[in-house]
């Protein structure tokens, strides 16, 4: 039986991999830079041994000081997951879509879109999903109203 892999683990090889990627990490979680977010899935995604092969869900939180993506990817080889986090910036919230590594970002990248304002740079379709066209600010932000 192999050891499971836990978030320190994974944080190691990615600090070997990226050495200034990763902000934190726990246990089940790793924060990395959002300006390296692709490059760090991209290794999560392709090194043997890792093989986060699918994207279970993406997730905005808008903190006071922060919009927080959380990314929840796992293993089908390997039977192992993580949570990935990265953190950008209130104003200007913009992250990488992760589109080209997992298609099933596609409507959830365009959901945190329409509802938090990140914009997912390099996403194929990013529009509006719930909201109409023309509809102003984005209803699940705390400062919304």
């Amino acid at each position: 039986m192999t050891k499971a892999l836990v978030g320190r683990d994974i944080a190691q090889q990615i600090a070997e991999h990226s050495s200034d990627a990763v902000v934190e990490f726990n246990e089940s979680c790793v924060v990395v830079r959002p300006d390296l977010l692709l490059k760090v899935a991209r290794f999560l995604n392709t090194t043997p041994g890792l093989d986060f092969n699918y994207l279970n869900c993406i997730t905005g939180v808008d903190y006071l000081d922060c919009i927080e993506v959380v990314y929840h990817i796992s293993s089908m080889v390997h039977n192992h997951s993580l949570i990935l986090r990265v953190r950008c910036d209130r104003n200007k919230p913009e992250v990488t879509s992760l589109y080209s590594l997992w298609r099933g970002a596609d409507l959830q990248e365009r959901e945190i879109y329409d509802l938090l304002g990140v914009v997912f740079v390099g996403h194929p379709n990013l529009k509006r999903l719930f909201m109409w066209e023309g509809f102003k600010g984005h209803p699940l932000r705390r400062d919304y109203l």
